[in-house]
């Protein structure tokens, strides 16, 4: 493995790039993995289907039952997972109860969530939140944007609450908490009316932001979306909505890669909103035409994402990941798209981005083409074993018969 990597380390440094620096670099940027992978966003406070625009596929055996059963796989999947500075995102439906209390998502606390503090703690993991405004029975028409004065009222409260909750996260674990808000509003045909459904938006927005909570210790986003299964002719939440409220109130734009039309570049888009803004929310999933929350792919979407991310500076990103698959084991879901983020950012280091800018602002395009296509060619699975190796995770061509293993001695049994 040695000799590899140092052949591979050569050819690196023979386009201008310091590997040790790039792995250094990588080994720095926190990803936020999301906990609804493992039980098919299924969340412990309701027991309906799945719902708000938002389609799980499959039935694949072994998905998690309890809050037990989750942990374990999380902690497997963080096993397999380079970097020792990442996140775990919650959904608010993902609240756990004990001796018998229950309490509607208007009435949660943070005290439903302290279970959740103990796993982060003994990994070492911040923790970001997102109130669940879906697969719940006041969502089966509208949230935030609903004409009915007391469901809106509802939701209101269910974010003040979130907002209480996010900033008991950031507290105890010592690390800021990202608190995206995204609603399923929206219209399945042609609305007669778009003005007022976003002006209750609006005003719903308003109200729960206006709730005193330390912006020090709690960041909000809001995340739009071009359409969902039952919302095809409007979204009440829009790219233009968001972005614009965003920026008058002082919170986040939220991008997730796979809520926008398939010839849109999503990575295009981030270079611009940086100018206007000191960080940019990232939710990274896989579209496959619409937004159907595919497992990522160490593809070129993710690459050019990551690039765009690593050349603007991985501190200004919050990275989330979203996607989910009932189709495969689920485990091996979770680490084959958390891996790929991570080798799409160790890619992206190990790019020489300075050299190809130089050439781009001398007008070179004809070496610039000629340097980018050369670096695709370079060894970078060398690189990558032995990235995994430093930072003490099974490499590419070990993990998935550990994962194997896992399924056959510890998922197997949930029957």
């Amino acid at each position: 493995m040695n000799q590899r990597f140092e052949t591979a380390k050569a050819k690196y440094e023979a386009v201008g790039v310091d590997v040790d620096k790039a792995m250094k670099e990588a080994g720095r940027i926190t990803l936020s993995m999301h906990c609804w992978q493992g039980d098919d966003v299924r969340g412990f406070d309701q027991k309906g289907p799945l719902s708000g625009g938002i389609q799980t596929t499959g039935n694949y055996p072994y998905s998690a039952r309890t809050p037990e059963e989750l942990f374990q796989d999380i902690e497997k999947v963080l096993s397999y997972v380079p970097g020792k500075q990442h996140k775990l995102n919650l959904h608010a439906c993902y609240a756990i109860f004990e001796d018998g209390e229950w309490a509607d998502r208007n009435r949660l606390e943070p005290k439903h969530f302290k279970k959740w503090v103990e796993l982060a703690k003994k990994n070492g993991l911040g923790l970001d939140f997102n109130p669940t405004f879906f697969s719940h029975p006041l969502a089966e028409s509208a949230t935030l944007s609903s004409e009915n004065e007391e469901v809106r009222k509802f939701w209101i409260q269910h974010g003040i609450q979130s907002l209480k909750i996010s900033e008991y996260l950031a507290t105890e674990t010592g690390v800021p908490c990202l608190m995206n808000i995204w609603i399923p509003d929206g219209f399945k045909d042609i609305p007669a009316d778009r003005k007022g459904p976003r002006a209750r938006l609006k005003d719903s927005l308003d109200q729960i932001l206006s709730t005193p909570y330390d912006s020090e210790k709690v960041k909000v986003s809001v995340e739009s979306k071009v359409f969902g299964i039952g919302m095809e002719s409007m979204t009440v939440g829009s790219h233009e909505f968001y972005m614009n409220y965003a920026s008058r109130n002082d919170i986040y734009c939220l991008i997730d890669t796979g809520h926008f039309h398939p010839t849109e570049n999503v990575a295009d888009k981030l270079s611009s909103m940086l100018l206007f803004d000191d960080k940019v929310a990232l939710h990274v999933s896989r579209p496959v035409r619409w937004d159907s929350d595919h497992v990522v792919l160490f593809n070129d979407d993710l690459r050019e994402l990551a690039l765009e991310i690593v050349r603007n500076g991985a501190d200004r990103f919050f990275i989330g990941m979203d996607y989910f698959d009932a189709s495969i084991n689920r485990v091996s879901a979770w680490t084959n798209g958390m891996r790929n983020m991570e080798k799409a950012l160790l890619y992206a280091c190990l790019t020489p981005n300075e050299k190809l800018k130089e050439l781009q602002d001398k007008r070179n395009f004809t070496e610039l083409m000629s340097l980018r296509e050369r670096v695709k060619t370079l060894p970078f699975g060398d690189i990558w074993d032995c990235y995994c190796e430093k930072q003490g995770v099974l490499k590419e061509d070990e993990w998935f018969e550990d994962c194997r293993k896992y399924e056959s001695e510890v998922l197997s049994k949930r029957v």
